[in-house]
């Protein structure tokens, strides 16, 4: 876990580099009606775009919210690093699938139009269940590994 602002942000670019990056791709395939190997490539150009919005709202909002809410619940001089690992990445999700969702409705499914609450409420629901998945099982472990090679600590 991050001990200071440098790592803060370290940690923040690999998760949302991970996160973003695949939610993208699910989101495109969605699109198109499927995985292909093109969709690799396409989602690096929306990520130019995602990627720097995600930084913002994880490091301003969701962030500080997921470990606010996670240090009511959980102390971690008392609690397993394991309940307090699982919650902030359970508030991160339940923070950052919303406001990302609003951002690519925004952004590319038409923006401001009549339909943007019911495309925004779609686009939520159908990124919850991938990001919640994808977050617990893959890329929380993944960034937390290379996070830990990054900044060994000596023992």
């Amino acid at each position: 876990m991050p001990k200071n602002f440098l790592q803060e942000i370290v940690f923040t670019v690999l998760m949302v580099f991970v996160m973003v990056y695949a939610m993208i791709c699910y989101n495109i395939s969605l699109s198109i009606g499927g995985l292909s190997n093109k969709v690799f490539l396409m989602a690096f150009h929306e990520l130019i775009i995602m990627g720097p919005i995600a930084i913002i709202l994880d490091m301003l909002i969701a962030g500080p919210l997921a470990k606010k809410i996670t240090f009511k619940l959980f102390n971690p001089e008392e609690d397993k690093i394991l309940w307090i690992i699982l919650s902030i990445s359970v508030c991160s999700v339940w923070f950052m699938c919303p406001l990302m969702s609003l951002a690519a409705t925004i952004i590319f499914k038409g923006g401001f139009q009549k339909e943007i609450i019911s495309i925004w409420l779609e686009t939520t629901a159908l990124n919850y269940p991938m990001a919640l998945l994808w977050q617990l099982f893959f890329a929380g472990p993944v960034v937390r590994k290379i996070f830990g090679l990054i900044f060994k600590e000596n023992k």
